[in-house]
């Protein structure tokens, strides 16, 4: 009765989320149908812009999974994007670029995850030097943005540019001239990550070692998981799909910037608690939390083709929609703890 009571919880959460994201963008439809938003374009560029953060917010499911929380993941993609500017333009090849910027998203992560896991500190402090380190050093690598231009790097330019042409969905403009939806590389990057972790989540071992510790880190201990080592390799995968996230990111702006990404973190925490996560750990999924970065893309997209509402709008609904998940969530917490008893 227990599990079965967990299940349903876990899956009403996500019925909602899904059910609200069609309520909204449907409302986009309707409202502004003459404006282009019923176009399949519309969607696709919604995953275009939020492609690196669906990565960072996959990363950001497993964490809080464990009960924790990583509020370093702004500050990692703003220097992230950085290293990728500054060494394209330095003439670095892109591919080692990619490389280096991987390997210190895997060796921060390993930082953290150490502090976090085996020495047992709060992951907020741990994360909150972490985002204060990151953006140090960010600076640090140039205060001045720097632009990713086709001088600099061609083949970096020629992935941010190149256009994946889907073979439906396209219409015909006022000049007769017929546009077909694309998508960009950033997307399918995105799409791979979320289907990987997934199936991680789900079927593998560490998967459910994640939820174990995030339902009960004492019982997990005693059914002889190593509690502090995948609290410390949930904190890696953190930050490598960060970086991967980070990378997406650069593919969108091409540039890099001191103030870059700022509040990330927070659109990460936010997309993934809409999508279900427990902020207690031990409940949510990744599909979830890519149906609240729709979300929160689609509130953006609203307010954007709108063009008369003011810009601070989006965080406005999204605080409104964070307050009524976590709202969502005590209520089964109850529940559950009703059940126990």
């Amino acid at each position: 009765m227990k599990s079965k009571l967990k299940l349903n919880s876990n899956t009403l959460l996500l019925v909602i989320t899904i059910l609200l994201f069609i309520v909204l963008y449907s409302l986009g439809c309707i409202l502004y149908r003459n404006k282009g938003f019923t176009h399949l374009q519309t969607f696709l560029n919604i995953l275009i812009t939020n492609a690196g953060l669906i990565c960072i917010t996959c990363g950001m499911t497993c964490v809080m999974l464990t009960a924790g929380i990583d509020i370093s993941v702004g500050g990692l993609v703003a220097m992230d994007c950085m290293l990728l500017a500054v060494g394209l333009n330095k003439g670095i090849p892109a591919p080692l670029m990619i490389l280096i910027v991987l390997a210190v998203g895997i060796l921060f992560g390993v930082a953290q995850g150490f502090f976090v896991g085996h020495m047992e500190i709060q992951p907020f402090i741990v994360s909150m030097a972490g985002m204060f380190f990151t953006r140090g050093m960010t600076a640090v690598i140039s205060t001045d943005q720097v632009s990713i231009t086709q001088e600099s790097s061609p083949l970096y330019y020629a992935w941010a540019n190149y256009k994946i042409k889907l073979p439906f969905g396209g219409y015909t403009n006022n000049k007769g001239v017929y546009n077909a939806p694309y998508i960009r590389v950033n997307v399918v990057i995105a799409l791979i990550v979320l289907v990987i972790i997934f199936f991680m989540l789900r079927y593998t071992r560490f998967g459910r070692s994640l939820y174990a510790i995030g339902g009960n880190e004492q019982s997990a201990a005693m059914m002889g998981l190593r509690t502090k080592s995948i609290k410390m390799k949930a904190y890696i995968l953190s930050s490598f799909l960060c970086s991967i996230g980070g990378i997406c990111f650069s593919l969108n702006t091409m540039s890099g910037s001191v103030q870059q990404a700022l509040g990330l973190e927070m659109d990460a925490i936010s997309s993934a608690v809409i999508g279900g996560t427990l902020l207690t750990g031990g409940v949510g999924n990744v599909i979830g939390s890519f149906f609240g970065v729709l979300i929160n893309g689609t509130i953006s997209s609203i307010v954007k083709t709108n063009g008369k509402l003011a810009s601070s709008w989006p965080n406005i609904l999204t605080a409104a929609l964070l307050f009524l998940f976590i709202v969502i969530q005590s209520i089964f917490a109850s529940l559950r703890l009703k059940k126990k008893k």
